[in-house]
């Protein structure tokens, strides 16, 4: 897994690999957004709607924390061997928005993501047990981590998803 020296470069990573990711909807039209393509598990749309579960999920677990609740992850319906039931969660949730409406929505949630990065000292980013939500997993890794792997890695993991789409789309 890709590690960071500091905060500032995994902000730096961040808004690098989610420029990227989004920037390959621009020549998509909108009345693809569903188009589902043997060889790509995902719609155009789903894709940009499992990027903001995440991030959402990530946002909600902070906020949940902070209101001294008990955080439930991933999520209270949802157990980490049923991730398939979450994801369609996230489409049904995401479903009703046009690809214009969901790249803002992606955009706007991105720079949440970046605005909860900055609140966290170094201490709570970096190590273990920054946050209860954070620890509570068998993996109990540091903040960082799970924002790395809820951001930059399915970003580019998906990147390459939506390139293969528009390839297909395309013959």
């Amino acid at each position: 897994m890709q590690e960071y020296a500091n905060r500032q470069e995994l902000i730096d990573e961040i808004k690098k690999c989610a420029m990227m990711f989004i920037g390959e909807f621009n020549s998509i039209d909108n009345t693809d957004r569903d188009l589902m393509l043997e060889g790509v598990e995902r719609t155009p749309s789903q894709m940009i709607a499992y990027q903001l579960g995440w991030m959402n999920l990530l946002l909600s677990w902070e906020r949940e924390e902070q209101a001294g609740k008990v955080v439930v992850t991933p999520a209270p319906e949802y157990k980490w061997n049923n991730l398939g039931g979450l994801y369609k969660s996230f489409y049904n949730e995401y479903s009703k928005f046009s690809l214009g409406e969901l790249i803002n929505k992606f955009n706007d949630t991105a720079e949440k993501i970046i605005v909860l990065i900055e609140g966290y000292s170094d201490e709570e980013l970096f190590q273990a047990g920054g946050r209860k939500w954070s620890s509570s997993m068998p993996s109990n890794w540091p903040i960082w981590k799970w924002i790395h792997i809820n951001t930059v890695a399915p970003f580019k993991t998906f990147r390459a998803k939506v390139r293969k789409w528009k390839k297909l789309r395309a013959n």
